[in-house]
């Protein structure tokens, strides 16, 4: 397999519902929240294929508030007036290519991308226990007041992080 990371396409969305399926299996976005979010920011939604082949991975981001995340699985009409930093959703691998080092090169390129757009920072909630997956890739846990509450369906070991992009 020649895998690689593309845009993604409305055609993808039912492999990357599964996929989501599989990585999070306790915390359950619907595929509608998926096409919302490619609706929403299409610059910031990939997968890892082979050439036109079936999704292996995803990739999902969009500009939000600093210090906030949405609630897992419900549709946003807009992306808010006051976004301030570009919110990582989401990034899930199929079981077959994970170890693979998948991840690094589409983190970067949405860094990149990120910064290129004059985004300060990129921020997720880690799930699963996956900080230390997310240090790798740059990120700091952070406990802003907003997020005291997190928003319901992330967990009891959710954790805030960031990734400044500016000095």
């Amino acid at each position: 397999m020649a895998l690689g990371w593309r845009s993604m396409a409305w055609a993808d969305l039912d492999a990357v519902a599964a996929i989501a399926a599989i990585g999070f299996p306790d915390h359950f976005e619907g595929r509608d929240c998926f096409e919302n979010r490619l609706a929403l920011n299409p610059s910031g939604c990939f997968i890892l294929a082979d050439g036109e082949g079936p999704p292996q991975g995803y990739l999902v981001a969009y500009p939000w508030t600093a210090d906030a995340a949405p609630a897992l699985n419900t549709l946003i009409d807009t992306i808010p007036h006051d976004a301030s930093v570009m919110y990582l959703h989401d990034l899930a691998l199929d079981p077959a290519v994970r170890g693979g080092g998948w991840s690094r090169p589409i983190v970067e390129r949405l860094a990149a991308d990120a910064r290129a757009a004059g985004w300060p920072a990129l921020t997720l909630v880690a799930v699963n226990d996956a900080a230390p997956f997310w240090e790798r890739h740059g990120f700091v846990v952070e406990d802003p007041r907003g997020m005291v509450d997190k928003p319901a369906g992330y967990g009891p070991d959710a954790r805030y992080m960031a990734r400044q992009l500016t000095d």
